[in-house]
């Protein structure tokens, strides 16, 4: 399976296991392996990016979580906490979708629900990171 190269500066030591023609990736939050997707290979960089990196515990980060929006079931892709305090939401995009002003609001929409302090929407080549304040979003320029 080739996968692409993701925009990180560090290398991370993922587990990597096959079956029959399908490739799983150990995801140490859920310490199971999952399917190997576009964006589960997206997750999995910013897992390990908040783990090694930024050496945040394993309980402070939330994947897969269920909100209510609208009325409608959805799960947010991966949430850092701070002493159980929602920090930065983050929404994950398969490398080939483009990140658009769209994908900005639903991640908005999202974190009108959870309530973290920053938002960073990926598809693992392009990370847009935008912080809450006084009522709007403010883009960090990189």
């Amino acid at each position: 399976m080739e996968l692409p190269k993701l925009n990180f500066q560090e290398i991370f030591d993922f587990k990597l296991r096959k079956d029959k023609d399908k490739f799983f990736i150990y995801d140490p939050i859920r310490k199971s392996y999952l399917l190997l997707t576009p964006e589960e290979w997206v997750r999995q960089h910013w897992v390990h990016y908040y783990l090694t990196v930024k050496s945040y515990s394993v309980s402070a980060l939330v994947t897969e979580k269920k909100i209510v929006l609208n009325g409608l079931t959805k799960r947010i892709d991966l949430l850092v906490t701070e002493k159980a305090q929602p920090k930065i939401l983050i929404e994950c995009k398969a490398p080939q979708i483009k990140l658009t002003e769209k994908t900005f609001e639903q991640t908005a929409r999202y974190n009108s629900i959870i309530g973290a302090k920053e938002i960073v929407l990926t598809n693992g080549l392009q990370h847009i990171h935008a912080y809450f304040e006084e009522g709007e979003y403010v883009f960090y320029r990189p």
